[in-house]
């Protein structure tokens, strides 16, 4: 009798650890969904990141990643829409979500750089500008507007050739690219009556795309992005900010470590990196 009650106490410990190694591995296979807000500009690249890493990491899954400019991402997150990751066009807006309480400071960084640019309609006879030619009122053009960083590297650079109004008399890297209040900041230049202000820079692509205007300012990356538009100019880097997308985990992210994860895949694996690259972005140095 008493070895046959060892030997079933011996197969319950035998049940009780297998259950429990069992439960181990089910946690280790957890699935886990991120949730990243990115600036529009980065739709086309990120996806086919997410589905790089998915391929070697099953056991994460990405949320219908939310794609808006870098001021609408801000305003959502600010309403209370939930994000594991920000990753924003602008400096400055990243500022404005530090401030907020919106990320976590301590993992904010410079994640990739671009350039702006000038593009015309691929149908247009315009092969080659100047930001003096688009100062002398000779184009309509489509730029994006206060809450597109894009449109606030090109005020800057605009305001370079006295085409932009400077609520506070700045030009260049040290203007902030928005109008004041109540204007759109080019009345009494020569391009008052002549600018096309979109929420978003695949707005902007579409407008000189489609013929409704002679030009546009967008990034380098946005003509990989959309058809039908070819590059006539790249802005001189001096006459605006340096364009930088920073990076950053939320406050309010439920799977940090996770995210954090993915984040560092992404900009140290060579699939990635070539997948960035194709795209037409180039990682920051830092």
């Amino acid at each position: 009798m008493k070895r046959k009650l060892m030997a079933v106490f011996a197969a319950a410990c035998c049940a009780a650890l297998a259950l429990a190694l069992t439960g181990c591995g089910a946690q280790e296979k957890k699935e886990t969904e991120l949730q990243l807000f990115a600036a529009n500009s980065l739709s086309k690249a990120m996806g086919d990141v997410q589905a790089l890493y998915t391929q070697d990491h099953p056991e994460v899954t990405f949320a219908d990643t939310q794609y808006l400019s870098s001021g609408e991402l801000n305003e959502q997150l600010q309403s209370g829409a939930y994000a594991d990751v920000l990753i924003s066009a602008s400096n400055t807006k990243m500022d404005d979500a530090e401030a907020a309480g919106l990320i976590d400071k301590d993992t904010r960084f410079k994640m990739f750089t671009n350039d702006l640019v000038i593009v015309a309609s691929e149908k247009s006879d315009i092969d080659s500008v100047t930001l003096k030619d688009v100062a002398s009122g000779k184009y309509t053009v489509a730029i994006g507007d206060a809450s597109v960083p894009a449109g606030n590297y090109t005020n800057q650079a605009l305001s370079t050739v006295g085409a932009f109004n400077d609520p506070d008399g700045l030009t260049g890297a040290d203007s902030k690219g928005i109008a004041k209040e109540g204007t759109t900041g080019y009345e009494g230049t020569k391009l008052e009556g002549k600018v096309n202000q979109q929420k978003s820079v695949g707005d902007v692509c579409t407008q000189v795309s489609s013929g409704a205007v002679d030009l546009a300012f967008v990034y380098t990356s946005d003509v990989y992005r959309f058809d039908g538009v070819k590059i006539v100019c790249t802005v001189p880097a001096d006459t605006h900010k340096a364009i930088v997308y920073p990076c950053a985990i939320t406050s309010q992210s439920k799977n940090a470590d996770a995210a954090k994860a993915f984040i560092e895949w992404a900009t140290t694996d060579e699939k990635a990196i070539a997948k960035w690259q194709e795209w037409g972005f180039e990682l920051a140095a830092e």
